[in-house]
């Protein structure tokens, strides 16, 4: 029988494609508001929306801590809705700069990481990529014209968050190493990219490439989280440096063995079909085996492929862990 290793000690062996004695079990992303206010009222118990007590105290899962650190400040205007934004030119830029890339404080961060330390928890943070961060200043339209209209303004934000990014790394560096962590880019959807390749090697590389360096030097595994068929773009982010992506959606069309066979160390977590998920336990238990092969390949963490939906009842989810429990011990690489 396989030694029980560590939280942390099985991650990273599973990051770098080496024997475990069983798969992460983990929930990558929070739980949306309707699918928790399902299962409180099926019984779930507490009245929470942490996710990390969720996962961890009520399911059981293992205790994966996230930091997410964003360059808004507690003083940055917010959006008036949904794709809006606050910034409409360099002029609105520099009103809106004084209150942003604040100097966090990351007391808790240290706290967490002693707790890795002792193999008790996985640490992981993410960034906001180069990407996403002029689209939440510029809102959704107004970036997608900003790559031709507004290239000054385009590359001046992301020379911003690059320095601030960088600032942030060299400090988590100082207190200890996360075993991966990720950026926040959504920049595909379910027809692929969100840009061409021309406009990624010029608005985003340059960027992604120092920051990138700076990461692996201090030593953690990075994923970059995009939604939808994030296929045609894997070559582009390994050549800046990324070493996998999330969450590889089903519904997009993603193939995860495709994936394997033709990027053989590219790390990639979740891609448990969500939709499966209301349908009872034969069809996910052959989710399960559909992506038997990709955890026997090593740089695989099985998951769920976004969050859980509200068609999904508590007894459904609690029919998911039990089986995750089952496939991870038996399809864990050897």
């Amino acid at each position: 029988m396989a030694v029980a290793m560590t939280h942390p000690d099985r991650c990273r062996a599973t990051l770098d494609f080496q024997a475990v004695d069983r798969l992460p079990r983990i929930e990558w992303a929070g739980f949306w508001d309707q699918t928790l206010a399902r299962w409180q009222q099926e019984g779930l118990g507490a009245a929470t929306t942490d996710a990390y007590v969720i996962r961890n105290e009520l399911f059981g899962l293992d205790p994966y801590w996230q930091l997410w650190i964003t360059p808004w400040g507690p003083h940055t205007p917010r959006p008036p809705r949904h794709g809006a934004g606050i910034v409409a030119d360099d002029a609105d830029y520099d009103r809106v700069k004084p209150t942003l890339y604040p100097n966090h404080k990351l007391a808790h961060l240290a706290g967490a990481l002693a707790r890795q330390q002792a193999g008790e928890r996985v640490v992981w943070y993410s960034l906001e990529g180069f990407f996403w961060y002029p689209r939440t200043l510029l809102g959704i339209e107004r970036h997608l014209y900003a790559f031709y209209d507004q290239p000054g303004l385009m590359h001046r934000l992301n020379a911003d968050l690059l320095a601030f990014n960088l600032g942030l790394v060299a400090r988590i560096r100082s207190m200890g190493t996360p075993v991966f962590m990720t950026f926040a880019e959504d920049m595909s959807y379910n027809h692929g990219p969100m840009l061409s390749r021309e406009l990624f090697d010029e608005f985003i590389a340059p960027y992604y490439r120092p920051l990138t360096a700076a990461i692996h030097e201090a030593g953690s595994r990075i994923l970059v989280d995009t939604d939808g068929d994030v296929t045609t773009m894997i070559p582009w982010m390994r050549e800046v440096g990324i070493d996998g992506c999330l969450p590889l959606e089903r519904q997009a069309g993603v193939d995860g063995g495709a994936i394997r066979a033709g990027h053989p160390r590219w790390l990639m977590l979740g891609h448990y079909d969500k939709m499966v998920m209301s349908r009872g336990e034969q069809a996910m238990r052959g989710e399960f085996e559909r992506l038997g092969p990709l955890m026997r390949s090593g740089g695989y963490l099985p998951g769920v492929d976004h969050q859980t939906p509200p068609e999904v009842s508590l007894d459904q989810y609690r029919v998911y862990l039990r089986l995750l429990e089952e496939f991870t011990a038996r399809f864990a690489p050897k």
